[in-house]
């Protein structure tokens, strides 16, 4: 994002403010309307909830008044008031990819289908699409990336997420001509894969996070969603089913990151990982086989080698994604998307004993929670992927508590928009 601030005062000074607007004004839209709004040369222009006063709450929280505050039911009136220069608030999510004024759309629900729908109106309306749900972009990104091309607009996923946050270091380190054999996150929060709405219901409260989001985090869903969108836009898989997962720090990720001929926990390099112990950073192991860098590298104190860890301390998330906007629009270029079809796959896990003729839930939900496995692996077994899972699900065999699902096993609800595109993306990649 170098020389950004510059691009943004230029745009600001030349009244060519970026307008945007935003789905989902819950703690991450709420975050990211406050934050656009103290920047210069972007403004969060139309911002849609299904509660219209989480909308006038977030505006709040930047020091807007009511007066520059324009409540609207009508796109009419919408276009009016921004014309106009107010921040306008609305419970119709439509009207983001269908207001004139707005060049970027941002999806901040974090619900697959919602997700497939607000992207497909804004890129068919010639709106660029930024991504803060990835859990649409590892079901249906590679379609939404070719639809963007087919409409010369921009399909991106977010600065700030752990996947665009990696993605910089491991963009770094191969313009550098550096091997990235592991990319990775750390784990936020202990890992509980029996946890549910209800036993996470007092911390969400109190941290004001919806307990769904808040246990997709603690079962672990949040993190192989995130990994697989790391796979997808580099090739990298992951190593087992779920990753590794290790307990380390920092300083122990370079032996324990070894071959397990050397030593060390990986089958082969080119994966993607987790590891509770750094969190909320991410990180690159990079080699060389060059001994002149190999020797740079140790004088400049990054370690013995032959693995060495870039490590980033912090993703900001949503208080980054206006980044993402700004790159998208001034620069045309994109964060993270998907290469050319899955690499890896979302799948889908019973949390509970599940029975044959129940309805079953998806992300952050009672009764499943997502884990990660090489799109090869996934279709040849018929993996589920998690991103189709509904409360409309249905159980056609019973499953024990841990078990992997697969497409004979359920009954998918086959009226939502992405399980049709993926559908479409299925049938474009199987020719």
């Amino acid at each position: 994002m170098l020389n950004m601030n510059q691009k943004l005062m230029k745009r600001q000074q030349d009244g060519k403010i970026i307008r945007t607007g935003i789905v989902g004004a819950g703690q991450m839209g709420r975050g990211m309307v406050t934050q656009m709004v103290l920047m210069q040369g972007i403004m969060p222009a139309i911002v849609s909830d299904i509660n219209v006063e989480n909308v006038v709450n977030a505006f709040h929280y930047a020091g807007i008044t009511d007066d520059q505050i324009a409540v609207v039911d009508n796109l009419a009136e919408a276009n009016k008031q921004m014309e106009a220069g107010k921040y306008v608030a609305t419970t119709q999510a439509d009207f983001i990819s269908q207001a004139n004024l707005v060049e970027c759309a941002i999806d901040a629900t974090g619900v697959p289908d919602v997700g497939a729908k607000i992207a497909t109106d804004a890129i068919r309306n010639g709106k660029h699409v930024v991504m803060l749900n990835v859990e649409t972009d590892v079901v249906i990104g590679p379609y939404l990336k070719k639809l963007a091309d087919q409409h010369g607009v921009i399909y991106t996923g977010s600065a700030g997420d752990e996947p665009g946050a990696v993605m910089e270091l491991y963009c770094f380190a191969k313009a550098m001509g550096m091997d990235v054999k592991v990319m990775g996150k750390g784990k936020n929060n202990k890992l509980d894969y029996d946890c549910n709405p209800d036993t996470v219901l007092e911390e969400a409260t109190r941290r004001k996070m919806s307990p769904k989001m808040l246990c997709a985090f603690k079962d672990g869903t949040k993190t192989m969603v995130e990994m697989t969108a790391m796979s997808n836009a580099t090739g990298l898989i992951p190593d087992i089913i779920g990753g590794h997962g290790i307990a380390a720090g920092l300083k122990e990720l370079p032996d324990l990151y070894r071959l397990k001929k050397d030593g060390g926990i990986l089958h082969q390099y080119g994966v993607v990982e987790y590891v509770n112990g750094i969190a909320p950073g991410v990180f690159v192991a990079v080699s060389t086989e060059n001994e002149e860098i190999a020797y740079q590298m140790r004088y400049h104190s990054m370690g013995n080698g032959p693995l060495w860890i870039l490590y980033r301390p912090y993703h900001l998330c949503n208080l980054e994604t206006p980044l993402t906007v700004a790159k998208t629009v001034i620069d045309g270029e994109s964060t993270i998307v998907p290469i050319d079809g899955l690499v890896s796959e979302c799948i889908t896990v019973a949390k509970t004993d599940l029975q044959a003729g129940q309805t079953i839930d998806g992300i952050g939900g009672f009764t499943t929670y997502g884990s990660i496995a090489t799109a090869v692996e996934a279709k040849a077994k018929g993996y589920v992927p998690y991103g189709l899972v509904t409360k409309k699900t249905r159980m056609l065999k019973p499953a024990k508590k841990g078990q992997l699902l697969t497409r004979d096993m359920v009954e998918l609800d086959q009226d939502t928009l992405i399980y049709k595109l993926r559908k479409e993306q299925d049938a474009m990649y199987n020719k």
